[in-house]
């Protein structure tokens, strides 16, 4: 055993961790796909179920969940770009209604939907939890799922 660095029942932690570590600070880019059928209207549910970001007021880290609904027009998240961009969250500090509202926004900018919703569930700290819901419609759209 090495002196001094942690070690995995396979070898040295530092081995296997990202050498990179920007990508849990630096908001990357959101990819998009085309949209395999631009012409038929279709609910895309997204479930970001380890959502983790820092409390502006206090420090503590803060948990939920992030629910994407969402219509595509021409171009779809790509989900591993998503994941990355969700990451770029978990030591900032930034509270639950800024979250959800700059999601919206940075989600709408990449794929420009015809409508989306981002609904954010955070978990309880001192009794108190929270559901923030931001939507977004293109003018003129008309959906009934």
């Amino acid at each position: 055993m090495m002196e001094g660095k942690p070690m995995t029942p396979t070898g040295n932690l530092t081995d296997t961790a990202p050498q990179d570590r920007s990508i849990y600070s630096e908001k990357p880019a959101l990819e998009v796909f085309n949209n395999p059928n631009p012409s038929r209207n279709y609910t895309n549910s997204i479930e970001v179920a380890e959502f983790t970001s820092v409390c502006p007021k206090t420090g503590l880290p803060d948990f939920g969940t992030i629910n994407i609904d969402y219509v595509a027009d021409q171009t779809c998240l790509e989900l591993k770009s998503l994941k990355y961009y969700f990451l770029s969250f978990r030591n900032r500090g930034i509270f639950y209604e800024a979250v959800v509202n700059e999601i919206l926004d940075d989600l709408v900018a990449a794929c420009e939907p015809r409508f989306m919703e981002i609904t954010g569930e955070f978990t309880a700290r001192g009794g108190l939890s929270s559901t923030i819901t931001a939507t977004y419609r293109k003018e003129g759209f008309e959906f009934q799922p």
